[in-house]
Formats: structure tokens, sequence, C-alpha cells
């Protein structure tokens, strides 16, 4: 007779709750870089003749101005607002609408008239769209992150146990970006196979209006996420009547808030340089635009193992050596990694993009989720974290492009100043990080942690 199998053993209400909030920020972070990059490769492709024809010069206009403001500088405005009301009233609610509307706003885009139907209203609706985009992911981060974090600490201090896993916790939230990588060159690639006039006429939407399945992925896992204990312990907790706004608090004494931008720069710079630029430039020196795609692809999977190795090793030897090699590591590989880009061959693009995208800027960013929030106490933590990673994406993703255009029109197409803003970037990541106090061993709302005591927080002594 057969001998019953013993019930396998459930896991305890802290760890589902802590599985569901990691799983709600990895989809949060995978339809901020779906839409992202979608956006960023169907507007090279179509974009162009379709809503910004170069025969009215006031869409010029707007070309100009409005995509530069929808595509950054509405990320910090969105880190001011949605920190604010997420430190005030909660992260989940928070962490619902900004995925609301980085969704709707890609299948809005998905639906819009083009400049031949509508004028210039439709590059007035596109702008307006991913302003609104902007500052929902804005917020996006800031609240994935911390809630993973928060919630790994409550189960940790329930348990009570010392070793810290926040590093790999909160690694699966990093893992959205080559996710929503990995998911947008694949759409993009389909969609891209059509006939010339079907594209153009109707594939370009399909993408968009997919984000949809995403957005209703999301939402269901984020309904079933419960607010994070950290905070609720602090919203009960006595306050004082003179408690400031969190951003006032944050920028009542800014130093963390400087090193939160600055230690971003150099995996923020390496991330534009590597997948959208790399895009252009990669087909303007010879490759096919499957090519590239396929390249920023296989890179986007190495990413996906990269990242919790990284971050996992940063919960036992900190989060300053993991970060500081991979700030070396991108610098001592930035100029054989452009020669391999330069070489023509298919094969050495992808080993180029894997090394510098897969394994050097991977280990400087898988870390940065913990980090950053282990660097603010609870009551500012979402405005903070939120502020110092949507400035560092600003300065590194924002600003590195047009900079790495206009010196390669200066120097006659010469790789060696993208290579010298490689190695640039990751030298400021690298003395930002030598600044660091080291928190990864702390529990979160330490002394360190709080803005409010004498010692400079997040600075090393």
């Amino acid at each position: 007779m057969q001998s019953a199998r013993a019930p396998r053993p459930q896991p305890d209400p802290d760890t589902r709750q802590l599985r569901r909030v990691a799983l709600s920020g990895l989809l949060g972070t995978a339809v901020e870089f779906y839409d992202f990059l979608v956006y960023g490769t169907v507007a090279a492709l179509v974009f162009g003749e379709l809503f910004f024809p170069q025969a009215d010069p006031a869409v010029g206009t707007i070309a100009a101005f409005g995509t530069f403001a929808a595509g950054y500088v509405a990320r910090p405005l969105g880190g001011i607002v949605f920190g604010h009301f997420g430190d005030r009233l909660g992260r989940k609610s928070m962490m619902l609408l900004t995925m609301v509307l980085m969704g709707a706003g890609s299948f809005l885009i998905g639906l819009l008239p083009t400049y031949d139907t509508i004028g210039v209203w439709a590059p007035v609706l596109l702008i307006t769209l991913r302003v609104v985009q902007g500052i929902a992911i804005g917020g996006e981060w800031g609240g994935a992150t911390l809630m993973v974090v928060e919630h790994v600490e409550h189960a940790e201090r329930t348990r009570g146990t010392t070793h810290r896993r926040r590093g790999l916790w909160s690694s699966f939230t990093q893992l959205g970006a080559p996710l929503g990588s990995v998911t947008s060159a694949g759409v993009v690639t389909l969609v891209s196979m059509l006939p010339d006039d079907e594209f153009r006429s109707w594939g370009w939407r399909v993408p968009f209006l997919l984000s949809l399945v995403l957005l209703a992925v999301g939402l269901f896992v984020r309904l079933k996420v419960a607010e994070s204990p950290l905070f609720t312990a602090a919203k009960q907790a006595p306050r004082t009547p003179a408690r400031r706004p969190p951003l006032a608090e944050v920028l009542r004494r800014p130093r963390p808030l400087l090193l939160a931008c600055c230690v971003g720069i150099g995996a923020f710079t390496a991330q534009a340089l590597l997948t959208g630029f790399m895009i252009s430039y990669a087909v303007d020196h010879g490759y096919t635009r499957p090519q590239v795609l396929i390249a920023v692809t296989v890179a986007s999977c190495a990413a996906l193992v990269v990242l919790p190795v990284a971050s996992t090793l940063s919960d036992r030897v900190g989060r300053r050596p993991v970060v500081l090699a991979g700030a070396v590591a991108s610098a001592a590989l930035a100029f054989p990694v452009l020669a391999l880009v330069d070489s023509g061959s298919p094969g050495l693009l992808i080993l180029a993009l894997v090394l510098g995208q897969g394994v050097a800027q991977s280990t400087m960013y898988g870390p940065l989720g913990a980090l950053l929030t282990e660097m603010f106490g609870t009551h500012v933590r979402y405005t903070g974290a939120s502020i110092g990673y949507q400035m560092a994406t600003l300065v590194g993703a924002g600003f590195s492009p047009v900079i790495a255009s206009s010196l390669l029109a200066a120097y006659d197409g010469s790789s060696t100043p993208l290579s010298l803003l490689l190695c640039g970037s990751a030298a400021i990541t690298a003395l930002t990080v030598w600044r660091l106090r080291e928190t990864h061993a702390d529990a979160l709302d330490s002394p360190a942690h709080r803005l409010d005591t004498p010692a400079p927080e997040g600075i090393r002594s």
C-alpha cells in the first residue's frame, strides 16, 4: 500500500505577501521600460512623418521642446508629487495610480489620430500623454522598490533574523528593466516585419495597444498587495505638530539626496548609450535594425541573470563594493566595447552589449534599489528615493544621448568621445560610492537613516 505523501509546507503570510509585492514591483518596472523603449523605437521609425511633419514650423517647435520635457524633465516632478502623497497617504494607492497612468497613456498613444487627420492637435496630444507618462514613471520606481524593501524588513523583524535580504528581494523591481527591454524589442521586431505600408498605417499601434494587457496583469497583482507595514507603523506613531512636508525634510539637509542622484549616473548613462542610442549608432555603422535589436535582447537576457546575482552579493559583502566593482568594470570596458561595436561584426556587437550592458551596467544597477531606499527614513523614503533615482535618470539617460550625438558630430563620428563619456559617468558613480556609508547590515530607520540626526545620514564618516 502506497504511503500518503506529507502535505507540502505552506509559506507563512509574510512570505506570501512579500512574493506578491516583489511581483508587483517587477511588473510595474517592466511596464515602465516597455512603454519607454517602445515609444523610442517606434518614434525613430515612423513618428517623424506621422506626427511631426517638417512642413509645419509650429509642429517643429512643439517637437523640439515637448519631446525632451515629456521624456525626462517630467520624471523628477512625478517623484516629488507621488513621493509627497506616498509618504503622507500610503504607498499602495500611489503604486496603483502610477501603473494606471503609465499603461493607459501608452494604450491611448496607440489610438491617437495622426497629423494628417487632426493637424497640430496630433503632436499636442502625443506630447501631453508623454508628460503624463513621465510624471507617472517618476513615482513608479520609488513606490515599487520601497514597498519591497519595507515588506522584507517587516518579515525579517517578525522572524527575528539578522540576515538581511533587501538587496535580493529589491532586485525583482530592477529586473523589470531588462524584462521590459526584451518584451519591447520582441514586439517591435515582430510588427516591423509587416509590409511597410501596413506598418505605417496600423502596425506601429500594436505595441502600444498591447500595454493594456500588461496593465491588467499588473493591477490584478497590485490590488492583492497589502500596505507597507513600516509605513502603517510610522503613520500610527505619535507625530510632532511641526513636522515639515517630505520634500522640505529632504531638502533641509540635501547631502543624501545629492549622493542618491550621483550614485546612479554611471548606470543610467551606460543604459542609455548601450540600448536606445546604440540602435541608431549601430545602424549608422552598417548593422541592420534586426541585428541591433537581437544584440540588445541578448544583453537584456544576460542582465536578467547578473542583476539578482549582484544584488544578492550586495546583501553579503555590502552595496558599496558591488556598485564600485560595476563602475570600475564599466570604465575599463568602455573603449573595448565601442571598438567591438565599430568592428562591423554582428557577433562582436552582441559580445559588446553583453559585456557593457548585461554585465557591467547591471552590476551597478542591481543594488541601487536597496541602496537608495536605505538612505532615507520611512517618513521621507518615497520622496527621497524617488527624486534621487529620477534625477540620476534625467542626468544619465536624459542628457547623455544628446551629448553623445553632439560629440559624434564634432569628432567626425569617432567613438572615442563616447568611450570617454562612459568612463566619466562611471567615475562619478565610483567617487560617490566612496563617500557613502555602508547600510546593508543596518535595520531600516536606524539612526543612520533618519534625517533628523546630527550625523550626516548616508555619508561615510
